[in-house]
């Protein structure tokens, strides 16, 4: 397989992670997806419609808009898709505008809402409806149209150069209401060379191709064997902002679900965006900087303690200083309370754990049973070094040792380095498998949420508990 994440980081080779290219730069008309906007629109009109038609009040009518956007959006009513059905849309639209029935009526019941205004609501949502899906069903059709007439298609490239590929760029070509264009393929043996496909296999790793040819989509079409490098491509593609489909394995039994796409017969995975492109990471990141601005004020006494106890028994310095690895390789000075005796040998970078070490007295051995050698750490987040909750960072040696050595260690820099993480709450600190924390650590960036973010923090709490009480 060609080197498909050379431009990130090679993982085997031992070097750590290089820093990527960014994405590529494509038209706004390429990266806007239109028929979400037209249907964001669609049911904009709808509902002015319906409300002016009922007269339900301005607040009743404002808080049903609002309901309608946060349901139809959760339930993925504007979403990017291959397939512009209407009728395979149909239910879910009918699902959501129900659903937000369902929380109004909850709403004006709570609330001693007169019969009048139940009725209106009623009336205003059924409106909603029979004003809105037939323009819906427009708002298909023109998007199909658009696609063939006009040519409006993603740039594609497909990793995998077997049968499963060239049916699906066979597919892309002969279907573009679709609104996939292929520009290539990237991939290893066996290649088909079939002379009646207009792209060919390009001798370039995935994150170059991506770049130099404005790539938007990736599809992954690894399903006749297992390979590893699938999951090498499908980070790098993330990275580098492209729409990331896989082909499963035994597609011929898989069944349709909401992070499914249909390209005619055969199904393609979705995969979630990367974390660190959702708005919802701007909230995350806001919300690290003022906890752990308001933590420093309040902490700073018991910092202060600590540090007069470090200077008492050893003297200074009393903060320790040491680079660590973070998101995208970026190198960084972390702080914490010196919880090591100074000598006049600095093996601080090379040395991997100090258990046992007779250098560490009984004011270091406490400050690190309570982690409270760590709230410097605050300060980093502070500076948008780290965050509260992520990977915990490494440092150089140990990242190129550990990358050559644990598959997709190299991975965990996707995310700026945590305070606490998923591994560290599952009782990974220390000398534990490096293996293990590097499967919960990826774990971690794949299913990122704010909620899993309290989940960790909760966890954190009981951790540090539950260790002062042993």
């Amino acid at each position: 397989m060609t080197d498909l994440v050379s431009a990130v980081t090679s993982p085997k080779d031992g070097r750590h992670a290089r820093k990527s290219p960014g994405p590529p730069t494509r038209p706004l008309s390429a990266r806007v997806n239109a028929v979400a906007v037209a249907l964001g629109l669609v049911d904009g009109a709808a509902l002015v419609a319906g409300a002016v038609w009922t007269r339900p009040g301005w607040g009743a009518a404002v808080l049903t808009g609002v309901l309608l956007l946060v349901v139809r959006s959760s339930g993925r009513i504007y979403r990017r898709r291959l397939w512009l059905s209407w009728f395979q849309d149909l239910p879910r639209s009918l699902a959501t505008t129900a659903t937000t029935f369902a929380l109004l009526a909850c709403w004006a019941m709570a609330t001693g809402q007169p019969v009048q205004v139940i009725t209106a609501l009623q009336h205003l949502l059924v409106l909603f409806i029979v004003c809105g899906e037939p323009v819906r069903f427009a708002m298909f059709w023109l998007g199909r149209w658009g696609r063939r007439r006009f040519g409006r298609c993603d740039r594609t490239l497909v990793v995998g150069a077997g049968k499963v590929g060239a049916d699906l760029v066979t597919t892309m070509i002969e279907h573009p209401q679709f609104g996939l264009r292929p520009v290539g393929f990237v991939g290893s043996e066996p290649w088909l060379g079939r002379e009646d496909l207009p792209v060919g296999l390009l001798r370039e790793d995935l994150a170059s191709a991506i770049t130099r040819l404005g790539v938007g989509t990736v599809i992954l079409a690894f399903s006749d064997t297992r390979d590893t490098s699938a999951v090498d491509a499908a980070i790098t593609a993330h990275r580098l902002g492209c729409t990331t489909l896989v082909v499963p394995r035994m597609f011929e039994l898989y069944q349709d679900n909401h992070d499914v796409e249909r390209l005619r017969s055969y199904p393609l995975v979705r995969l979630g965006t990367a974390p660190t492109s959702r708005p919802s990471w701007w909230l995350k990141r806001a919300i690290d900087v003022l906890l752990a601005a308001l933590a420093l004020a309040v902490l700073s006494p018991l910092i202060g303690l600590c540090a007069l106890a470090v200077l008492v028994e050893s003297g200074r310095p009393v903060i320790f200083r040491q680079v660590r690895i973070g998101m995208d390789g970026r190198k960084f000075r972390i702080y914490k309370i010196r919880s090591v005796r100074p000598s006049t040998t600095d093996d601080s970078q090379t040395k991997w754990s100090v258990q046992g070490d007779a250098r560490v007295g009984p004011v270091g051995r406490f400050l690190r049973s309570t982690s409270l050698d760590e709230l410097p750490q605050l300060w980093n987040i502070v500076r948008g070094d780290m965050s509260i909750v992520g990977p915990r960072p490494e440092r150089p040696v140990f990242v190129r040792e550990f990358s050559a050595i644990h598959e997709l260690y190299w991975a965990r820099h996707r995310v700026p380095a945590g305070l606490t993480g998923l591994a560290q709450v599952h009782g990974l600190r220390g000398d534990t498998s490096i293996a293990d924390r590097s499967r919960y650590d990826n774990y971690y960036i794949a299913n990122w949420s704010l909620w899993l973010d309290l989940k960790i923090l909760v966890l954190t709490v009981g951790e540090l508990v539950c260790r002062k009480q042993r």
